[in-house]
């Protein structure tokens, strides 16, 4: 594959500012307009163990509970690893006099000798309050996770035998399991999983931006996962040339080049009841390295008209200043860009896309 160059952006886009709020009218009746936030939106804070008097880490979600109440957040979306019932309980009392909403997130089971440990926390989410528990298949990237076709098959049959093991558990419980696009697969890839299991109880965390990483656009992402989704992960994209092909940063709402408010009304249109959460990781960006070869070692061959339509379309959305690279910074420089991103991200949600 031939390098191609990225063609600049004017840099006028996102520099709007206006007085009053804009509230977008939806053709839906939405019944949930409360905003929600993921856990990975305080990775620093909460999983960098950075040392900071100014703002010590969060060491339980009851912690993370008060910080983002306190923040004007309406709803949170968290581990429940190695919770118990009692903890369970006391999460749901507090979510409860704080009007929020709570959403679980969870690891698949491994195997048999996983499912009383999947279990027990599926139970905890229900009894917390979530009848939605975000899961991923894949932690890390496919790109830089495996380096053959035969190893990322195998994943794929791994992943399905862990759905399997899942799917009864949560369809006896009565919660739902949203698996998130989390840059593993891609769209046909994901829907072909979903139908295999086709159940009322396994849908997906449908993520705005992850799949760019798979070169996928992501207005088709949210168009053809909509249907499936049963909770939101929001965020915004900067993109920016580097040697090895682009970078690719969570930014703040309103910031980047995706089309926020329409991907909401396409979703909405779907489930005017879903949930929509702030996934904002401040963190370096991402490299994605599609001019190398190791890049496509688990891709098929993707039609050179749709990677062209791709590359098209992202290169006008490339960021006209370069991507913050956080790891330089000290400590607490860190921790306050994180808070006053998300912070950041919550006000332009309220004034420009209508949630509360």
């Amino acid at each position: 594959m031939k390098r191609r160059s990225f063609i600049k952006k004017s840099g006028s886009a996102g520099l709007l500012t206006i007085s009053m709020p804009i509230i977008p009218s939806f053709s839906t009746i939405v019944s949930e307009m409360r905003f929600g936030i993921a856990e990975a939106s305080y990775v620093q804070r909460r999983y960098a163990k950075l040392n900071s008097k100014i703002y010590p880490p969060f060491t339980d979600s009851l912690q993370m509970i008060e910080h983002c109440s306190s923040a004007g957040f309406g709803g949170v979306q968290f581990s429940v690893s190695g919770w118990d019932i009692a903890y369970a309980q006391k999460v749901k009392k507090r979510v409860e006099e704080l009007e929020l909403f709570f959403e679980g997130q969870i690891r698949l089971p491994k195997d048999n000798s996983d499912l009383q440990r999947f279990t027990a926390e599926v139970s905890a989410a229900k009894e917390a309050g979530a009848d939605v528990i975000r899961t991923v298949c894949l932690s890390g990237r496919r790109y830089e996770t495996f380096n053959t076709m035969s190893a990322f098959r195998e994943f794929r049959t791994k992943s399905i035998s862990s759905l399997r093991l899942a799917e009864p558990v949560v369809r006896k419980l009565g919660v739902k399991l949203a698996v998130e696009n989390h840059k593993d697969w891609r769209i046909a890839e994901m829907i072909e999983i979903l139908k295999l299991f086709d159940s009322e109880w396994v849908g997906v965390t449908l993520d705005t931006g992850n799949n760019i990483s798979l070169l996928e656009d992501p207005m088709e992402v949210v168009e053809a996962l909509a249907p499936y989704a049963f909770t939101v992960h929001l965020k915004d994209m900067a993109i920016e040339e580097y040697e090895d092909g682009f970078l690719l940063a969570e930014i703040n709402l309103g910031e980047g080049f995706l089309d926020i408010d329409k991907m909401i009304t396409i979703i909405r249109k779907h489930n005017p009841d879903i949930r929509f959460n702030l996934e904002m990781i401040t963190r370096d960006p991402l490299k994605i390295p599609y001019l190398t070869e190791g890049f496509w070692a688990t891709f098929d061959e993707i039609p050179a008209s749709e990677l062209a339509g791709f590359l098209y379309k992202i290169k006008k959305g490339e960021s006209s200043l370069p991507l913050t690279v956080v790891s330089k910074n000290p400590a607490d420089e860190i921790l306050a860009l994180e808070i006053a991103n998300n912070n950041a991200s919550l006000k332009y949600a309220r004034q420009r896309l209508g949630f509360s």
